[in-house]
C-alpha cells in the first residue's frame, strides 16, 4: 500500500483504531481495512468487532480488583442483615448507591441510630473525591454522547479511576471504560448478594476480619502511582493525618487528611519547579 492510500484511510477508523488500547487489536485488523477504496459497510462490520474486545479487555483488567474487593462486598451484605435491613434493602445499597466505603459507614450509622440528615452528610464528605475524579476526566469525556457520560459517571469508582484516568483524549475508549466499570459493578452486587445469603445464616460475619480487604485494596491502587517526591510527600501526609484525626475521633477524618495530603503534594511540586 503507497503512503498516498494510507494517508487517504478513512479517519472516523484511523481515530477508533488508535483510541483502542489493545494494539493487539489493530496489528490483527488485515491491511485493507487502511484502503481508501474499503466500503463502508466493511467498516461498518469491523466497528463492532473493535468494540467487543475493547469491552472484554476492559473486563480482563478489572478483574484482579474485582476479586480483591470481594471480602469487602460480603462484610456490606453482612452488615445490612445485621442491621436489621431486608434483603432487597441491602442488594439496592449496592445496586443504587455503587459506593463501598459509604455504603459500610451508612449501615454501621443506620445500625446506630443516626438521622437520615447525619447519613447523607457523612457519605457526602465520604464520596467527595469522586467530585475530584469527575474534574480530572473532564476533558476525556466531555466529547462522549450524554448516555456515556450518565452511565460512565455512574460506574466512577476508585478502581474504574485507576485504570481509565491514565489514557488521554486520542487514547482513551469508552468501550474499554464500559468493560472495567461494568464487570466491576456486577462483581460487587454478586458479592453482595452472597454477603447477604451469608449473613442470614452466619452471624457476626462483619467480626471476621474482612475489612482489611479495603486497605489491601487501596494499597494496591495506590503503590503502583508513587513515582516522585510530591506523591511521596502527598501520600505520607495523608496516611499520617488519617492515623491521628482517627484517633482524634473526627468524624472527618479521611476528607481532612486527604485535602492536606493533597495540598503537602502540590506545595511540594510548585516549590520543586520553582527551584528548577
Amino acid at each position: 500500500m503507497t503512503s498516498s492510500q494510507h494517508k487517504a484511510a478513512p479517519t472516523g477508523l484511523v481515530f477508533a483504531l488508535k483510541s483502542n488500547p489493545i494494539s493487539k487489536i489493530v496489528q490483527a485488523i488485515p491491511r485493507p481495512v487502511w484502503h481508501a477504496d474499503l466500503p463502508r459497510t466493511r467498516i461498518a462490520a469491523i466497528m463492532p468487532h473493535i468494540a467487543r474486545q475493547a469491552f472484554l479487555h476492559g473486563a480482563i483488567a478489572i478483574m484482579p480488583l474485582s476479586l480483591a474487593v470481594a471480602p469487602w462486598g460480603l462484610l456490606a451484605g453482612s452488615m445490612a442483615i445485621e442491621a436489621n435491613l431486608s434483603a432487597w434493602q441491602g442488594q439496592g445499597l449496592s445496586a443504587i448507591v455503587f459506593a463501598g466505603a459509604a455504603q459500610l459507614v451508612a449501615i454501621g450509622m443506620l445500625k446506630g441510630g443516626a438521622n437520615l440528615a447525619s447519613i447523607l452528610l457523612t457519605t457526602l464528605l465520604l464520596t467527595s473525591q469522586h467530585l475530584l475524579y469527575g474534574l480530572s476526566m473532564r476533558p476525556v469525556l466531555s466529547s462522549q454522547p450524554l448516555r456515556w457520560r450518565l452511565g460512565l459517571g455512574f460506574l466512577l469508582t476508585d478502581e474504574f479511576f485507576a485504570l481509565t484516568s491514565k489514557y488521554d483524549q486520542q487514547q482513551f475508549n469508552r468501550w474499554y471504560a464500559l468493560g472495567v466499570g461494568l464487570t466491576f459493578y456486577v462483581a460487587w452486587n454478586l458479592f453482595t448478594l452472597a454477603g447477604i445469603l451469608l449473613g442470614q445464616n452466619i452471624p457476626h460475619l462483619d467480626q471476621l476480619g474482612l475489612d482489611f480487604s479495603i486497605v489491601a485494596t487501596f494499597v494496591a491502587l495506590i503503590a503502583p502511582l508513587v513515582r516522585n517526591l510530591a506523591t511521596v510527600v502527598c501520600v505520607a501526609v495523608s496516611l499520617f493525618c488519617s492515623v491521628l484525626f482517627s484517633y482524634w475521633h473526627w468524624e472527618a477524618a479521611l476528607v481532612a487528611a486527604g485535602l492536606l495530603g493533597m495540598s503537602a503534594g502540590f506545595i511540594c511540586q510548585k516549590f520543586a519547579g520553582a527551584r528548577a
